[in-house]
């Protein structure tokens, strides 16, 4: 390795040592920046890399709340601003209670990359709370109402409001963050703001929200498999698909892949993993969306009331079947070393991420070295980020386009990442490598960026 990255990385881990997450995503970019920093003294030069691992501003709070019995309810907000160069701040809001520093600092990071691989002028950044709308505070089994996290919302934007805005730092949904929480955001930013503004995204579409927002994120990382195909010769047309998670990412790229002529078998949750032997139909993920969405319920709900034809497994994960393609849409380092030996062994030829980061090293390590098609989530996931891009431009035009005129705006943004990332990997001698050629092609815009403003 580079003796200026492997001093960078040293540094980062003596700064940051009891910050896992974020240690893991940085030295996943740096080892693989190595050959465009030997080509370009200049970033060694000008710090770059030292620059970029440091975000501009961390912004830590407290927030506040009542809960329906009257109780005082105190959290812990965060917004990491990480980077600026190429445009305002952007990244979603996760409440959960996984929520750390050493997550939002690793999802910062890679957002800086993933929006600048989006051709889009977005910086990056990331935020939440440690607050679970899935556990009621005082009812063991039940979940937060709609008015505790009405009133949590308030109080989180009552502080964060002070830190965003339009031109500045544009958050939107993640991790337990829908439309219900978005609304509640929005409302009570424009209440305290007293002005209408493109502020967040994954608004209603009633109050400036984008079609094709929600399914974008699954849809993208769909649409980028097809183009890691395509340099195959090869279609999604009958491809075996796994997908973790089902919430919304999973259930738009199950509906995609569907679209698309594959065969979805598997779908997972916190409380287990279903297999569909003959394949998923759009009726049945239609049935899913209401469960996961309005239902609040679980897929071993959704086993019992299909006894015939779904298997549920409350143990292991939904790699173990054999597949020709999977994609890990649930949440960070889902996917272990072993899973990755079992979905090679099972045939596997393509992982597409649509989740942050879900394969842990050592996954990352056996698909690569086994040279199959593999997509890190900065690149395949993008899709959501862009078309949270996209509503950014339609709310600063005063402007609504179809739900056509966004997907295909949306097809074509998955393609230039692709390409980008795919001719990256080429010109610095990994070719086929999308970690290398994801990581190459966003550091460069944000380092050329960061260069020509000087040193901020």
């Amino acid at each position: 390795m580079n003796k200026y990255v492997q001093s960078v990385l040293d540094g980062v881990k003596a700064r940051n040592a009891n910050e896992p997450e974020f240690l893991q995503a940085v030295e996943e970019v740096l080892v693989s920046l190595d050959p465009v920093i030997k080509a370009n003294p200049v970033y060694e030069a000008a710090a770059i890399l030292e620059r970029i691992v440091e975000p501009e501003r961390v912004i830590i709070f407290r927030v506040p709340w009542l809960d329906d019995k009257g109780k005082v309810r105190v959290n812990r907000g965060y917004r990491i601003q990480m980077n600026s160069a190429i445009g305002p701040y952007k990244g979603g809001l996760r409440f959960d209670p996984t929520v750390n520093l050493s997550v939002l600092k690793f999802l910062a990071f890679e957002q800086v990359f993933k929006n600048s691989l989006t051709t889009l002028p977005m910086g990056g950044g990331k935020g939440g709370s440690d607050f679970n709308p899935k556990q009621s505070p005082h009812t063991p089994g039940k979940r937060c109402s709609d008015n505790e996290v009405m009133r949590f919302c308030q109080s989180f934007m009552t502080e964060l409001f002070r830190h965003i805005g339009p031109d500045t730092d544009v958050p939107a949904g993640d991790m337990n963050v829908g439309g219900r929480e978005i609304g509640y955001l929005f409302g009570q930013y424009k209440r305290l703001r007293n002005e209408f503004t493109g502020v967040l995204t994954g608004k209603g579409l009633s109050f400036g929200g984008s079609l094709i927002r929600p399914e974008a994120t699954g849809y993208g990382d769909v649409y980028f498999a097809e183009n890691m195909l395509a340099t195959k010769g090869e279609t999604l047309e009958g491809k075996v698909c796994s997908i973790s998670g089902s919430g919304n990412v999973a259930q738009f790229a199950a509906q995609k892949l569907l679209q698309l002529g594959a065969k979805v078998v598997a779908l997972s949750d916190r409380s287990g993993w279903i297999f569909v032997k003959d394949g998923m139909t759009q009726s049945m993920i239609d049935e899913i969306k209401v469960l996961k969405g309005v239902k609040r319920g679980e897929l071993s709900d959704f086993a019992k009331k299909h006894k015939k034809g779904v298997e549920f497994h409350k143990d292991g994960r939904p790699w173990v079947v054999p597949v020709d393609c999977a994609f890990p849409c649930a949440r960070q380092n889902e996917l272990d070393g072993k899973d990755a030996e079992a979905l090679l062994k099972n045939g596997c030829k393509l992982v597409a991420e649509g989740a942050n980061m879900p394969s842990t090293p050592e996954a990352v390590e056996a698909f690569i070295a086994a040279k199959i098609l593999y997509a890190p989530g900065k690149a395949s996931n993008a899709g959501g980020v862009a078309t949270s891009g996209l509503e950014m431009s339609q709310n600063s035009e005063r402007l609504s386009w179809s739900a056509e005129e966004v997907d295909a705006k949306l097809k074509g943004i998955m393609k230039a990442i692709h390409d980008n990332a795919y001719e990256a990997a080429a010109k610095y001698g990994h070719k086929g490598n999308y970690v290398v050629g994801a990581n190459i092609a966003g550091f460069t815009k944000v380092a050329d960026a960061m260069l020509a403003q000087g040193i901020v």
